[in-house]
């Protein structure tokens, strides 16, 4: 059960969304955050997307360029809210950035869990955590458990521009990451496996699925936008933070009382910092032992997700069972 465990693909359904004639399931790129510096990585995103099955299509803001924005903030609110009313089976957002926490308190979260009962699934991550939490939060990202096979809600998955639309890959991006893709949107994907560290063989564990970025999770701590989420299992990745500002935050959400309210906690990726000659010998191991002094909930890493090639779909919101054999882990819903 080493590295990424996805099932075999099968051929996309037809959902519930009305008012398409394609029998594929229907699929929209938006720009909810940061800018989309070029057409090119959209245009072969689109492609690919087409090529594996889905019928795709590009909002008619996502080009917009506003400042750092993918368009000023009314933009990407009507961006949102547009894709929502087109209920499409997939939201996929284009990329991440900055800019989904200032619109927060003006996003109509009915409106947005309409769209979940009538099918879609919201997927993304880096800055769209903003989007998964406040959903969450708001109670819009649909029930907390799903019967088999339900792909709508809101999965921490790919984004268009780089796991899709890759200049500098054939496909567009990492072939694992498409294929879990493709079966977490056709319902296909029931778990999902990967290595730890040694020390956690036997541990179980039931909760509701949810995190993201951690810089993001931060930043909505003492919000109203923050799910309130008890035995929960958490999931982080970050990117360009320093060791030591990962620790800083994560022990911020310790005082704060999240990580002892959970059941255990999942770590990604964290990647792009740059080493100080300071630290001596002071590393992210060292940081997430730290960590680990401080609370009791198990504190697990090699959760193959954050900004990396290979990436796995998670169902955010949703009931999941974790079990750990040696050093196997299975996260299963």
């Amino acid at each position: 059960m080493s590295g990424v465990r996805h099932l075999v693909l099968v051929a996309p359904f037809v959902g519930e969304n009305v008012g398409m004639t394609d029998t594929r399931p229907s699929l929209i790129i938006f720009s909810p955050s940061g800018i989309v510096p070029a057409a090119a990585p959209v245009r072969k995103a689109l492609k690919r997307l087409n090529a594996l099955g889905f019928a795709s299509t590009l909002d008619a803001s996502a080009l917009s360029k506003h400042q750092r924005f993918a368009g000023d903030d009314a933009t990407r609110l009507d961006s949102i809210h547009r894709v929502a009313e087109a209920a499409p089976h997939v939201a996929l957002a284009a990329r991440g950035g900055y800019g989904l926490t200032r619109l927060l308190d003006q996003i109509e979260w009915p409106l947005i869990a309409r769209s979940v009962e009538r099918g879609t699934a919201w997927v993304g991550y880096s800055d769209v955590t903003a989007l998964q939490l406040a959903a969450i939060a708001h109670k819009a990202a649909g029930p907390e458990s799903v019967g088999e096979g339900v792909t709508a809600g809101f999965w921490a998955g790919p984004m268009a521009n780089e796991d899709f639309g890759h200049k500098d890959s054939v496909d567009g991006g990492d072939d694992v990451t498409q294929e879990v893709f493709v079966e977490a949107m056709t319902g296909e994907l029931e778990a999902v496996g990967f290595r730890t560290e040694a020390g956690f063989d036997g541990l179980e564990a039931r909760g509701r699925l949810w995190g993201g970025n951690l810089a993001v999770v931060q930043a909505l701590l003492g919000t109203p936008h923050f799910p309130k989420i008890k035995g929960g299992v958490l999931f982080l990745e970050d990117v360009n933070e320093h060791p030591y500002r990962i620790e800083r935050t994560l022990l911020q959400l310790h005082q704060a009382g999240v990580l002892d309210q959970q059941k255990a906690v999942l770590l990604g990726t964290f990647n792009g910092f740059k080493k100080s000659p300071l630290d001596r010998g002071y590393n992210l191991k060292a940081a997430i032992a730290y960590l680990r002094s401080q609370t009791t909930t198990p504190i697990l890493t090699g959760l193959p997700f954050g900004h990396v090639p290979t990436k796995l779909c998670l169902p955010l919101g949703r009931k999941v069972n974790l079990v750990v054999q040696g050093r196997d882990v299975l996260v299963m819903w």
